[in-house]
């Protein structure tokens, strides 16, 4: 076995960019819909923390390898 199929086994396949940054991105715009509806004030007052934790997860995802 070569080191390049290795590297693609186990937990490094894990830790993938393309998944993580797009459930991120997923997590930021499900906060943005809390954020502007007008029905429910525990999803409008939850809003911040989910928009703060997808943009926390989004950078550090940034920093795994493609």
């Amino acid at each position: 076995m070569n080191g390049s199929a290795v590297g693609k086994s186990g937990m490094s396949r894990w830790f993938l960019r393309g998944p993580w940054e797009v459930g991120a991105m997923t997590l930021i715009g499900g906060g943005i819909v809390m954020l502007v509806q007008p029905w429910s004030i525990d999803l409008y007052s939850y809003s911040f923390v989910t928009i703060l934790a997808g943009t926390v997860g989004y950078v550090i995802v940034s920093h795994f390898p493609e």
